[in-house]
């Protein structure tokens, strides 16, 4: 039951953002910028666990994790300008970001952060 609740919340957000931005683009982004899906995944994980060490390392974690999705958020529409149209430029983004992703977790430990 706890797992169709989250499900149904995680899902009710993800419709208010796309509803939210086809009417009104930047409210929607901003919506979509607020890190919700993170602090739901932190409740969530704190509801079943309560454990403090489980918690410090997710959310370090994400922090970290983060970092290499922004890039994403810049190529996407600038690519889209130079005529690339979108699937194309989606996946592209998703790409570098997946790279961007590997290099974090390849560098990380590299430099001490734990992840």
């Amino acid at each position: 039951m706890f797992f169709w609740l989250k499900a149904l919340l995680s899902g009710l957000t993800i419709a208010l953002v796309s509803t939210l931005a086809r009417r009104y683009p930047g409210l929607g982004a901003l919506v979509a910028s607020l890190p919700l899906i993170s602090v739901f995944g932190m409740i969530w994980l704190w509801l079943e666990t309560k454990d403090p060490a489980r918690m410090e390392a997710h959310v370090g974690a994400t922090f970290w994790y983060v970092l290499p999705s922004l890039p994403m958020f810049l190529l996407i529409p600038w690519i889209m300008r130079h005529g690339v149209p979108f699937w194309l430029a989606l996946c592209t983004g998703c790409g570098v970001t997946i790279l961007l992703y590997m290099g974090m977790v390849w560098l990380a430990p590299k430099i001490g952060i734990q992840m």
